[in-house]
């Protein structure tokens, strides 16, 4: 008998998928688990799974065309990648068709949109080097691609406006792009300005505007390619971090520095904004600018920008250990449901969360929190799975470090409990009121109770792989390295252990008496053991398959293994169980998710185990929570006594207050009744009165009527006899017409034969010049209605003229229809009297002179007819003639607006000039003060430079000049010196020369002139004078350097002084053009006022008030008295300008003159 399975259930949720959550209808949502889709109901919980194809390893990419019908799906299916559409309006979805070709290269699209009618499907592979395409995707036609270059990877999405099926929108790392489909090309809208950014979402807000989010927490929204509003959006924290951080801020502030700021750092590194997700709804946006936390923006009343209204948080998970981290997972996509009413998110930790929007439009708070879809899910691989036989459960462990007991019969998710450790393996007591978790540290063998699970005993079993209860529940099994220990599940000893693999086990299996046991290992081993003796019964070895799993059948003769050589399938990345009665098959993958698939016959047939299996309801509840129960119930009971009492002690006081106002109530009432009836008796009085007031006036008019009757029959009587009268005339005039008639009769038929042919012979001619005519009105009709437009315009310029001459017309057509009317009325009596008289020959006179009666008051009716036809015209021509006139009035005055407004026109032309040319004319004032300001700034340069340069020269000229006055102050004491030495000399040698007779004398004297000159004291005493002078010449030296130092600290200061001079005028300067630029808005702004005044106002009233009070330039100029003459401004602007330069240049003067003031002083004291 052939099986086959059927997915009924999944509860897990495939992460990092682009568009990985949307909505099918309100109630229903699709997103991506395993391998495939899942079609989940909010509200019945039914599971429709959409699977994917052969050897997929997981969805990348959802699209949903906008009708709902069709889902795209991008893959990866071995090595080439897989973009197939599905038909989703069946029960179960068929694909429709898988699109490839080979002029692309072979790469995963991970983004996918849909066109608004539903026609394309766009694509975008991964960056860097990227392509973008548009698929016709019901034809398998690729309608058009774009290779796509960005600076770095990263994520990127593609989208087509919402109401335009060639405008596509395109962001990713570095780049912005919208694109443009006609005939078979994609041309780029847009030229990318500014920096670049890292573009992490983007969202259609209407046709023209597109919302961005990046990597920065920069929102940005573009309206036609063009910015249009951007706002940065900081870091934000879960309302209860906020608590915790006040109440630890003291504590905070009392730490190290360098702590402080090394967790500074660590929290900058951690909190920079990052908008993941963007999704826009018809009031504005939501986004998600941190981990855990969406906002949303609405439209301000402008329109022109958008506004935080509410932020939305994740809620704390209970069962997790550290619940504050819960909340900071990053989200992925946002999704609204078709009305609105429901935000759905998912998570990069497989969760997904629900909002329900008629909360926020009702409550309105600032911060609300999301809920979860159905449960919290696996958030990481799942290590461990099983289930038991007593109940319909199922038990699976994760990395995630948590344990989930499911129930696989009404889809929900009975117990969840996180631990510190990660858990590697699990197993179920058959019972289902206990089961095994293998952790890193220990083996826990765990209660389950009614709400809780509680650790009944730890095992000293690091790593636990693998574990499992026996058939019967007494023993477990648990791989403690390459041993496998089997313990009682009573007494918790260790019974024995089973030595003998040399590789890591994998799996083990208990056959259905629990008296074999069956293992395998990565080394290709498969052992079978026997319990009762403990031994190895038998072995098979193949080192090079590494087995993952292994299963025994029912009786324990045949051992299925499965491994890595592929010989039966590989099941190394999943777990998979059946149920004890073979009607679901289990399954748990990588990415979280867990599969309940529903067994049956192909060919139709009923399985073994299909009846009914029942069930145990019982479960575990510890003593100490019942007691807690009780106390609570008894601390309850006593509570609701407490409110009884208090309840019926207000409903007393109720009662009392109650019957107060209702005796109060009543005597009102009755105090009203009484007025009622006072005042219904009086309106009774009144209704009698009437009555008697109506009956008199009743029988007055009676009379009346009477009276107005005998006048209306008198009067009609007098009528009859005037109208016998008149018929006694009309029958006398009658005869008399008869006997003329009889005579006109003969010559009547005389002429009546010669009128006919010529009437004949006259209406043949006229018959050919009607044909004629004819083809001639043919002819005009042609040319008429080519002429017909010109026509058109020419009709609304001669309407006045046409009116008149209409006019005229129809007061000669009236004045001629009454000539031919009475013409007629003749002629008509004639030929009827001639037919009668004609007739009346042929028959009897009697007949005919009836007739010619019927006829006469025939006539005299037609003759009434037309006499009100005629005052009906009249009446006509008179209200036309009036609307004639009242249109006349209306065109004058509306040429009479029109010359107005022609006027105005001139005039405001003449001063929209005349504003330019004052406008050109401020312009070039302001480019001729700018070329001054320049120039003085250059000229300020050159002064600086200048001054600089001289005060080089000074303290250059300074120095030279104290050497000068060293020098000459040393020449002068040498030759005073001298002077002093050559008198002495000449004296001494004139009393010398005196014994020029006595030669021994002469010598004596030459030897004292030569010891008393020229000696070595002499030269010492020279050399003193000398180092007394080039002492007194350092302290000189060093005195002016001092004077020098500050002197240059003096020039540093005012150059400090100048330069902030400087930097104010060109600041003032700066100021002064912002003010002419406001000024010039204000007199755009102003000229814009009036015109629209103007406009409005029809410049009726304010044309004349012109002409009247003041001429226009003034009313026009208006607005510029508000500020100043601009020539004055300027005036007074070069003004301040020239005294600051004068202002500098006498500091200048200043600064020369102090420092020419030093060498002088010197000068004077050398001197003295």
């Amino acid at each position: 008998m052939a099986a086959a399975v059927l997915p009924v259930a999944v509860f897990g949720c495939r992460p990092r998928v682009a568009g990985g959550v949307c909505f099918l209808e309100e109630q229903v949502l699709l997103h991506a688990a395993g391998a495939g889709c899942l079609r989940l109901h909010l509200e019945h919980k039914w599971h429709n799974f959409i699977p994917g194809t052969e050897k997929s390893r997981g969805v990348q990419a959802l699209a949903v065309s906008p009708n709902r019908r069709f889902l795209a799906v991008s893959e990866a299916a071995g090595e080439q990648p897989v973009l197939a559409v599905y038909d989703l309006s069946a029960e179960r979805a068929r694909r429709r068709r898988a699109l490839a070709t080979a002029e692309l290269p072979a790469r995963q699209a991970v983004s996918l949109a849909f066109s608004p009618d539903g026609r394309y499907l766009a694509t975008a592979t991964a960056m860097p080097e990227g392509v973008l395409t548009c698929w016709l995707w019901e034809k398998h036609q690729l309608e058009a691609a774009v290779r796509l270059l960005a600076p770095g990877s990263g994520p990127c999405q593609v989208s087509f406006s919402p109401q335009d099926s060639t405008q596509l929108c395109i962001t990713g790392n570095g780049f912005f792009k919208l694109f443009k489909y006609s005939e078979g090309n994609l041309k780029q809208m847009n030229l990318q300005k500014g920096e670049p950014e890292n573009y992490l979402c983007h969202a259609w807000l209407s046709e023209e505007k597109v919302v961005c989010g990046t990597d920065t927490g920069k929102l940005s929204v573009f309206e036609t390619g063009e910015l249009h509003w951007e706002t940065n959006l900081e870091y934000r924290k879960p309302p209860r971090e906020l608590e915790e951080d006040a109440t630890t801020k003291e504590y905070e502030s009392s730490l190290d520095v360098s702590c402080g700021l090394a967790s500074e750092d660590i929290t900058q590194h951690s909190s920079l904004p990052q908008i993941s997700a963007v999704a826009a709804y018809s009031k504005g946006f939501a986004c998600s600018p941190s981990p855990g936390v969406v906002l949303l923006f609405e439209k301000t009343k402008g329109q022109e920008a958008y506004e935080e209204s509410q932020e939305i948080w994740l809620p704390q998970d209970q069962f997790r250990t550290e619940p504050k981290k819960s909340d900071r997972q990053d989200i992925t996509c946002i999704c609204f449901s078709p009305s609105e009413e429901t935000m759905v998110i998912s998570t990069n930790k497989n969760q997904l969360y629900m909002f329900p929007m008629v909360s926020s439009k009702l409550i309105r708070e600032k911060t609300s929190y999301f809920a979860y879809l159905n449960f919290p899910l696996h958030s990481d691989s799942i290590t461990g799975l099983d289930m038991c036989i007593w109940k319909p459960i199922l038990a699976t462990c994760s990395l995630d470090r948590s344990v989930r007991i499911w129930n696989y019969k009404t889809n929900t998710l009975e117990l969840c409990k996180e631990y510190q450790e990660e858990a590697y393996t699990v197993s179920l007591h058959p019972t289902g009121l206990f089961c095994l978790v293998g952790f890193s540290d220990k083996l826990r063998f765990i209660s389950l109770l009614y709400e809780d699970m509680h650790v009944f005993k730890e095992f000293a079993v690091r790593k636990c792989r693998e574990c499992s209860f026996s058939n019967g529940g007494h023993l477990f099994a648990a791989v403690n390295g390459n041993v496998i220990q089997i313990y009682s599940s009573i007494t918790f000893d260790n019974v024995t252990n089973l030595k003998g693999h040399s590789g890591k086990i994998h799996a083990i299996k208990w056959s259905a008496d629990d008296a074999k046991f069956v293992s395998c290992d990565t080394h290709g081993a498969v052992f079978e053991w026997n319990l009762m003796t403990c031994k190895r019964e038998s072995e098979c070895v193949l080192k090079t398959c590494i087995y993952s799993s292994i299963s025994l059948s029912s009786d324990a003769k045949i051992i299925f293994a499965v491994g890595s050589d592929q010989t039966l399938k590989e099941i190394s990345e999943s777990s998979m169980s059946v149920t004890s009665d073979d009607q679901f098959l289990l399954t748990a993958s990588e990415d979280g998710c867990i599969f309940i698939w529903k067994v049956h016959d192909k060919e139709g047939g009923a399985l073994k185990g299909e009846a009914k299996a029942e069930y145990a309801e019982e479960v575990l509840i510890m003593k100490s929570d019942i007691d807690e129960k009780s106390q609570a119930i008894l601390d309850l009971q006593i509570c609701v006594k407490d409110l009884q009492t208090e309840s019926d002690y207000e409903l007393r006081l109720k009662d009392l207050y109650c019957t107060g106002k209702i005796k109060a109530l009543e005597e009102n009432f009755t105090q009203e009744i009484d007025s009622l009836k006072a005042q219904h008796q009086i309106l009774q009085a009144e209704k009698e009165k009437q009555e008697l007031q109506y009956e008199c006036q009743l029988s007055e008019l009676v009379k009346k009527q009477a009276r107005e009757v005998q006048q209306l029959e008198s009067a009609s009587n007098k009528k009859l006899l005037m109208e016998n009268e008149r018929y006694e005339e009309l029958q006398v005039k009658s005869q008399k017409m008869q006997e003329a008639y009889e005579r006109k009769l003969h010559s009547l038929e005389e002429s009546k034969s010669t009128a006919v042919k010529e009437l004949t012979e006259r209406y043949e001619e006229k018959l050919k010049q009607k044909s004629v005519q004819l083809e001639q009105a043919k002819e005009n009709m042609r040319r008429q209605i080519q002429a017909h437009e010109e026509m058109e315009k020419q009709i609304y310029e001669d309407g006045d003229k046409e009116i008149s001459e209409i006019k005229n017309k129809y007061e000669k057509q009236l004045s001629e229809e009454k000539e031919s009317n009475t013409q007629l009325k003749g002629e008509i009596g004639v030929m009827n009297k001639r037919l009668n008289s004609l007739q009346k020959e042929l028959k009897d006179r009697i007949r005919d002179i009836e007739e010619m009666r019927l006829e006469q008051q025939k006539l005299e009716n037609i003759i009434r007819a037309l006499e009100k036809d005629i005052l009906a015209l009249k009446t006509e021509i008179k209200e036309r003639s009036d609307t004639i006139l009242d249109k006349e009035k209306h065109i004058y005055d509306l040429k009479m607006k029109n010359q107005e407004l022609q006027n105005f026109k001139f005039v405001l032309s003449f001063k929209i000039e005349e504003f330019k040319k004052q406008i050109e004319s401020r312009e070039n004032d302001i480019k001729t003060m700018k070329e001054q300001i320049q120039e003085m700034e250059e000229e300020l340069e050159g002064f600086h430079k200048e001054s600089t340069q001289l005060k080089l020269n000074i303290t250059q000229l300074q120095q030279k000049l104290k050497a000068s006055y060293r020098e000459m102050d040393k020449e002068r004491q040498k030759k005073q010196d001298m002077e002093t030495v050559i008198k002495r000399f000449k004296a001494d040698l004139h009393n010398c020369v005196g014994f020029i007779q006595d030669s021994r004398k002469m010598k004596d004297g030459i030897r004292e002139l030569y010891s008393k000159y020229v000696q070595q004291s002499d030269v010492v005493e020279a050399e003193a004078v000398d180092t007394d002078l080039q002492k007194q010449y350092m302290k000189q030296q060093e005195y002016h350097e001092r004077s020098l130092a500050v002197l240059k600290k003096k020039v540093l200061k005012d150059q400090e002084m100048h330069q902030a001079a400087y930097m104010r005028l060109v600041q003032e300067n700066v100021s002064l053009i912002k003010e002419i630029n406001d000024l010039r808005q204000e007199l755009k702004v102003a000229n814009t006022q009036v015109h629209d005044l103007q406009a409005a106002l029809r410049l009726n009233k304010k044309k004349k008030a012109i002409q009247d009070t003041a001429p226009s330039s003034e009313l026009l100029s208006g607005p510029a008295v508000l500020r100043l003459n601009p020539e004055m401004e300027s005036e007074k602007i070069i003004e301040i300008q020239q005294l600051e330069i004068q202002y500098l240049r006498d500091q200048i003067q200043e600064k020369g003159q102090v420092l020419n003031c030093p060498s002088s002083v010197s000068f004077s004291q050398k001197s003295s």
